[in-house]
């Protein structure tokens, strides 16, 4: 069975400003080490899908610099790739118009590939997925299209665009962000969400493109998928049911969270932390590739330290740092306290600074013995501040010199 992925990746990511005023969301940073794209394209490549096309569009340079550094291994093989598609214009002077026009101006790289099925995934979700497992499940019922559904609360659903579907899995009807959502037929507690990942039997998805541009209509979940309904077996896939080998019993075992607000980037950050985290990232039989960036390890001169996430080539001098993210070439002072942060690549927080609650983007320098996350009135008149109020510190113009930090 030859599957071809499609991993959409232009999106602009505005919630996620400042983080993406000079970068896409999924290129946008994660964790220790990650980017956001990552997660998608490494579920691709443990699944054994190894002919990936991500279109990009917006802000998109840091992602393709990623992209040919980080997953070019990928490429040692025939048939084997990860290509970065920008658009190409083949159909006019348009940019990609949205998700089924960027693949529609692509039509030609699925026809040249021939597949059987074609992937067609977001960019921008921190997750792990077995997408064999859906694969089985959309030719063992028969499907002509397939669409990835987490079972959701009940009380969040309308957080969500929800699938309404029967109890073969059939789905009836797409409902964005409802107030009384329809519950899952074998779970009255639970509504399906929509992923936004679909599988599609070649023909069908080559068709529906075509008519999707006849009709002036650019999206999958918008326009094709509600009209596929009607006409074709377009069933729901519960992710509850894919098993990644190597989970812990104490993880979220249906981990999915769609990072694009600040709040929910910061949130998710907090659930790879801990003894026991809600989606544990070290799982050697589900690697999650990224960056092979070869610095030293972290150092920790000394201090109080108490759950964090430290990455290559980092240093902590002193002070306290807690519950926090310190990405590569960090560099902690003396008497510095870090409470709740997320602190990205090529940073240093001179001596006394205290920040609590706050995301500092790469290439900053943080002035010692100043203070943020304190005075929301003084944090709202200087950077961007959150629903929930974490502070957002946009990235530097210049990059610190922490390679010759001398200690």
């Amino acid at each position: 069975m030859k599957v071809l992925a499609i991993v959409l990746a232009g999106g602009q990511g505005s919630r996620l400003n400042p983080l993406t005023a000079e970068r896409s969301k999924p290129a946008v940073p994660f964790g220790s080490r990650y980017r956001i794209a990552d997660f998608v394209l490494s579920n691709m490549i443990n699944s054994e899908i190894r002919s990936i096309y991500m279109m990009v569009q917006y802000k998109c340079q840091s992602l393709i610099e990623h992209v040919n550094k980080s997953w070019a291994h990928v490429n040692a093989f025939p048939g084997q790739f990860v290509t970065i598609v920008p658009p190409q214009m083949r159909e006019g002077q348009d940019w990609f118009q949205g998700t089924s026009d960027a693949v529609f101006q692509n039509i030609n790289l699925i026809q040249r590939h021939a597949p059987d099925m074609v992937a067609v995934f977001g960019a921008d979700h921190i997750y792990r997925m077995d997408v064999r497992q859906m694969v089985d499940f959309h030719r063992q019922h028969s499907a002509h299209v397939s669409v990835a559904a987490i079972p959701v609360p009940l009380s969040e659903a309308s957080a969500f665009g929800i699938i309404e579907a029967d109890a073969e899995g059939r789905i009836i009807k797409f409902l964005e962000k409802p107030t009384n959502p329809p519950s899952i037929p074998s779970d009255p507690s639970r509504a399906y969400g929509s992923m936004g990942n679909y599988l599609f039997n070649t023909d069908v998805l080559l068709e529906a493109l075509r008519e999707a541009h006849e009709l002036g209509e650019h999206d999958f979940g918008g326009n094709i998928l509600p009209r596929l309904i009607h006409s074709h077996r377009v069933l729901a896939y519960n992710f509850a049911d894919n098993i990644i080998p190597g989970t812990s019993s104490y993880e979220e075992q249906a981990y999915w969270r769609d990072v694009g607000t600040i709040d929910a980037y910061y949130a998710a950050h907090f659930d790879i932390l801990s003894a026991k985290p809600r989606f544990n990232l070290f799982n050697p039989q589900w690697f999650i590739n990224s960056s092979n960036y070869q610095g030293p390890a972290p150092r920790i001169i000394s201090g109080d330290i108490k759950n964090i996430a430290i990455g290559a080539g980092s240093m902590v001098k002193g002070g306290k740092v807690h519950n926090s993210i310190l990405r590569r070439e960090v560099i902690i002072e003396e008497d510095v306290e870090i409470e709740d942060c997320i602190i990205l690549d090529y940073t240093i927080i001179r001596r006394g600074a205290r920040l609590k609650r706050v995301i500092v983007d790469r290439y900053n320098e943080i002035a010692g013995n100043c203070q943020i996350g304190f005075d929301a009135a003084l944090d709202r008149a200087r950077y961007t501040v959150s629903e929930s109020g974490v502070v957002v510190i946009p990235k530097g113009r210049e990059v610190p010199n922490v390679t010759n930090y001398e200690i």
